[in-house]
């Protein structure tokens, strides 16, 4: 589904190098010559199953907008995930929990992915939601660009995610509109960059462990 001419975000499923996105001396793990194939994500063509087609019918209806909300739906490994545009998350989520035929009460957590390299729109954020009341799970996610990276705040609707913003926020520079306090919670307030993203370098600080002192991972051998 594609909504208003945007393309639905994706994963490249062109064979990806090493392991952490860093080059140079960065990557000292010895996990750098690791090729892997990426998994290209599409459209899933219904039936989905389960429960999944009774949860997507029920909030096609619900909520206005569906198809203009909703760039795609993806049913992986045995889960169901709607992808969101970022404009529309927070009203999105206000049905899925109000609804009586949905009643997502719980939002257990909300984090940061960084698809450096293989989406333009690079900077994801992951909502996983449960029903208490039926006993079922979905997953909602939204993709921004590191230039404009906002995504509104779902924190008015779960409380629980409050705290889970900021910690996207902070490691991964996701500015959520609307939350009641967008700081740090991990990193200094003065801290400068966001520490999870792929391009952020690895730095580090000596270590001294039962006498050795152990070099910070930029300065130590790196294994090709």
């Amino acid at each position: 589904m594609v909504a208003n001419g945007l393309e639905p975000a994706g994963r490249a499923s062109a064979p990806q190098q090493g392991m952490f996105g860093v080059g140079g001396s960065g990557d000292t793990s010895g996990f750098g010559g690791l090729s892997r194939v990426g998994t290209a994500v599409t459209q899933t063509q219904r039936p989905y199953g389960g429960y999944f087609d009774e949860v997507h019918d029920a909030l096609a209806e619900a909520f206005p907008g569906f198809d203009d909300a909703i760039e795609r739906v993806v049913v992986d490994r045995g889960e169901l995930t709607l992808h969101v545009r970022a404009e529309r998350i927070a009203e999105l989520c206000q049905t899925l929990r109000d609804d009586e035929a949905l009643r997502f009460e719980l939002c257990n957590s909300v984090s940061g992915v960084d698809y450096l390299g293989s989406d333009a729109r690079r900077l994801h954020v992951v909502y996983h939601l449960t029903s208490m009341t039926y006993r079922r799970r979905i997953r909602l996610e939204v993709a921004v660009t590191v230039e404009e990276p906002r995504v509104p705040s779902v924190t008015a609707v779960y409380p629980t995610a409050d705290w889970q913003e900021r910690e996207a926020y902070d490691m991964f520079g996701v500015v959520f509109t609307g939350h009641p306090n967008l700081t740090r919670v991990l990193m200094p307030d003065d801290w400068e960059g966001h520490p999870q993203r792929k391009d952020y370098p690895l730095g580090g600080v000596p270590v001294e462990y039962k006498g050795v002192e152990i070099p910070p991972p930029d300065t130590r051998r790196s294994y090709r």
